[in-house]
């Protein structure tokens, strides 16, 4: 008896879909903020976990007075930032300040967590798929992976280094753009590190010894507080605040 080459088509229907998966859909789908924010949480669960993971890379753990300079990526855009952009754009950032200016030469931070859920209202879209199953238009979806909401001049990435790395940095971030869509700028800051202090009144500051060495970043001591409580070397006649001058004023007296 002979035996078919080609089975019917009724049983290629009869095929089982079980073992069937999608690929990742493509982030364009997922670009505008349309809704609230949709959080992991007790009621959004089994969400898979986003591919970012590491968020400091490089030599995090030296202190504020190892690099001066800082760098920042701006979003230009209100737009979401999935967690695969994130991490492509923080491995390319990692390796080319690692190849052109050393691995201790710097320290890279991702500014923004991919906080928000993403959902997909899964749909097979083999031949005969649509006698296999038909869903309403519109459904709420099942959790699909993770984004960040970032708005315009919100930091998406920060390198603190030296002077003499400046260039660098700004060319490990031009790099890094291309994994993200919409518009970035690269802004170099004038604040001293990751401080929220401006360089000139860092290093007035410092002098004073006013700062203090916590981390990244440093503290600076004011006036406040009861007077008997405070060490002898930490006791001012000025605030500190006469020391800094506003960024507008300080272009027109110079």
């Amino acid at each position: 008896r002979a035996v078919p080459l080609f089975p019917s088509s009724a049983a290629c229907s009869s095929v089982s879909t079980e073992n069937f998966t999608m690929g990742r859909r493509p982030a364009r789908c997922y670009r505008q903020i349309k809704n609230k924010a949709y959080p992991k949480s007790r009621f959004c669960r089994a969400v898979p976990d986003p591919k970012i993971r590491i968020y400091d890379v490089g030599m995090k753990r030296y202190s504020v007075e190892a690099f001066p300079a800082c760098i920042h990526m701006v979003s230009w855009e209100k737009e979401q930032i999935s967690s695969e952009a994130l991490e492509a754009a923080r491995i390319a950032c990692n390796k080319y300040m690692t190849k052109n200016a050393g691995k201790e030469a710097f320290h890279l931070r991702v500014r923004v967590h991919p906080f928000h859920v993403l959902r997909i209202n899964k749909m097979l879209s083999c031949a005969g798929a649509d006698r296999l199953q038909t869903g309403m238009r519109g459904a709420f979806g099942k959790a699909h992976g993770t984004c960040a909401r970032v708005s315009i001049g919100q930091i998406l990435l920060s390198v603190r280094c030296k002077d003499t790395n400046i260039d660098n940095a700004c060319e490990a971030l031009r790099r890094a753009k291309f994994k993200f869509p919409g518009r970035q700028k690269i802004v170099i800051s004038r604040k001293w590190g990751f401080t929220s202090y401006t360089r000139d009144d860092y290093v007035a500051w410092r002098k004073e010894g006013r700062l203090v060495n916590d981390g990244v970043n440093a503290k600076l001591l004011s006036n406040h507080g009861r007077v008997e409580k405070r060490q002898p070397e930490h006791l001012f006649l000025r605030p500190a605040k006469d020391n800094a001058v506003p960024i507008h004023y300080a272009d027109e007296s110079a």
